[in-house]
Formats: structure tokens, sequence, C-alpha cells
């Protein structure tokens, strides 16, 4: 891998895992997708479920997806 996740292929629509919550409209508009890359070792895509969103994701490493809940988590007082 050269290091580029956006030049690697979007994984298969079966292969994403939504996280829902809010359903302000409709039942799974509030969505974040989220599936693991092919071709690339611990690289992720998330991407949003809003018809405004389509055909938009961002790409991240383990890493980095981590050090985001991190702070997320702790940012919004949150436990796991």
């Amino acid at each position: 891998m050269d290091g580029n996740l956006y030049a690697l292929p979007l994984p298969e629509s079966a292969a994403f895992d939504q996280y829902c919550g809010g359903n302000l409209g409709g039942s799974n508009e509030t969505c974040v997708s989220f599936a693991a890359i092919p071709g690339a070792e611990s690289s992720f895509v998330v991407r949003d479920s809003k018809p405004e969103g389509a055909g938009k994701e961002l790409r991240f490493t383990e890493e980095e997806l981590n050090a985001f809940a991190v702070g997320w988590v702790q940012r919004q007082g949150l436990t796991v």
C-alpha cells in the first residue's frame, strides 16, 4: 500500500455496519456506516447515511480512529 487510503476500492455494501441514533429523518437516515477497507490492513471507511452525504466518505487508519474515539468519549464524558 502506498499510504493513500483513497486510492483503494470501497468495500462491498454488505460489509458496512451501521450505528444509528436520533432518527430525525427516517429509520436509517441518521446512521454512521463503517467498514474495513479491502487491501489495507487496519484501515477503515466511515460514511454518513443521509442523502446529502451519499457518495462521500472518510478513510482512516486504525490508529487515527482510535485516537478520535478516545478523544470523543472523553470529551463527551462517556464510559464504555
